[in-house]
């Protein structure tokens, strides 16, 4: 496949401090390795997002030996990983073990940022002494990020529990009337617990994205202003 066919934003973080990621879903293995080896010709580190298996088998080697996959949540890092430089701490907080994969995409795409989140599973409300049990910990994080499925209601607990910035991410995790995340969605867009900031159903790269841009913020806010000559 010619690279004229694929156009990829690498002057995105210049713009708004945020690296473009591959979407892998819809693309053809080609089409992915033509990212891949533009992106090793100018020497830079890619995340992808929602990479499956086979897919990831169909590279042609002298790729896949750059690239850290990770199968649970279906991501992987391309070429040179950035080192941890954040200060502003991340919790990413998940009802059940069944939304890891969710939570894990968010972990995974803030860790090539330069962030390495707090990950804290299985706390969910039907046993509350579970979330108890890490709430002071939770609180001690300016951004949260809490991934639920089912009914969702972790999202409205934690939203009256703690002070900072809470990003909800519903997942497609539950049964029939579950509808495969939209009753989780709804939950967290109707809930009474004020200022939430609700993602789409499963995008975990979306909730890191988010809490990538009010750590900017914050770090904006903290920087001393521009003297005038």
């Amino acid at each position: 496949m010619s690279s004229s066919d694929v156009i990829f934003d690498f002057a995105r973080a210049t713009r708004i401090g945020l690296h473009e990621a591959v979407f892998c879903e819809g693309k053809s293995a080609d089409q992915i390795a033509t990212i891949l080896e533009s992106a090793q010709e100018r020497s830079v580190g890619l995340l992808l997002t929602r990479l499956d298996a086979g897919k990831l088998a169909s590279l042609p080697s002298a790729l896949t030996v750059d690239i850290d996959y990770c199968p649970l949540s279906r991501s992987a890092f391309f070429g040179p990983l950035p080192p941890v430089t954040a200060t502003v701490k991340v919790a990413i907080v998940a009802a059940g073990t069944s939304d890891s994969g969710v939570a894990r995409e968010a972990a995974r795409t803030l860790r090539h940022a330069g962030v390495e989140a707090t990950l804290i599973t299985d706390v969910g409300v039907a046993g509350l002494w579970r979330l108890m049990e890490r709430i002071e910990e939770i609180r001690r994080h300016p951004v949260v990020i809490a991934v639920a499925g089912m009914d969702a209601a972790l999202a409205s607990v934690l939203g009256g529990l703690v002070p900072g910035v809470l990003i909800a991410v519903p997942t497609s995790i539950g049964y029939g009337a579950s509808e495969s995340g939209r009753t989780a969605l709804n939950a967290m867009l109707a809930s009474c617990a004020p200022g939430i900031v609700v993602c789409n159903i499963d995008n975990g790269y979306g909730a890191a994205s988010a809490a990538l841009r009010v750590m900017k913020a914050m770090d904006m806010n903290q920087s001393p202003p521009e003297r005038s000559s």
